[in-house]
């Protein structure tokens, strides 16, 4: 049987009563509920790079393909801009996953991991950290397009 150590008084509490303590006192989950505000707030943050795309594409007079980079690149300075004010976190503790799955989420773990460490400096700081965060994610993505390119190359297709 596994015992957690108590530091203060050194007693022995068994893993299953500190698990029971600790279902009381944690809070509620309503992974229902989350999940449908989460796919609801995604929706909308699509709806909105659209509703970007469409306005660029009307006034600009550039095509879809250019206005979707715009369209990109303005969700991710606002939800930059949304992480130094400080509130991004509150959003998303309202929304949940669904703020965080966009480009959005992206942004926030590189801009929050730069403004944590901007104290250091610009090299030691914000250079070596900015993609504490977002590092796994890059790397991970990277990994996983050279597996399905070569699985594309192998069956006969570029």
């Amino acid at each position: 049987m596994k015992y957690i150590v108590n530091t203060n008084t050194g007693d022995y509490m068994k893993n299953y009563k500190y698990e029971t303590i600790a279902d009381k006192y944690g809070p509620d989950e309503h992974r229902g509920m989350n999940a449908i505000i989460s796919f609801l707030v995604g929706g909308l943050i699509g709806l909105l790079g659209e509703g970007i795309i469409e306005l660029i594409c009307h006034f600009t007079n550039i095509s879809r393909t250019d206005a979707s980079t715009f369209m990109i690149i303005i969700l991710i300075f606002i939800a930059s801009l949304c992480t130094a004010l400080g509130f991004f976190d509150k959003l998303v503790t309202k929304f949940k996953c669904g703020i965080l799955i966009p480009i959005t989420g992206f942004a926030h773990s590189m801009t929050s991991s730069a403004l944590e460490y901007k104290n250091e400096g610009f090299i030691y700081g914000i250079g070596a950290n900015i993609f504490k965060l977002a590092g796994s994610v890059i790397l991970y993505g990277v990994v996983s397009a050279w597996f399905f390119a070569l699985i594309r190359f192998l069956l006969g297709g570029i």
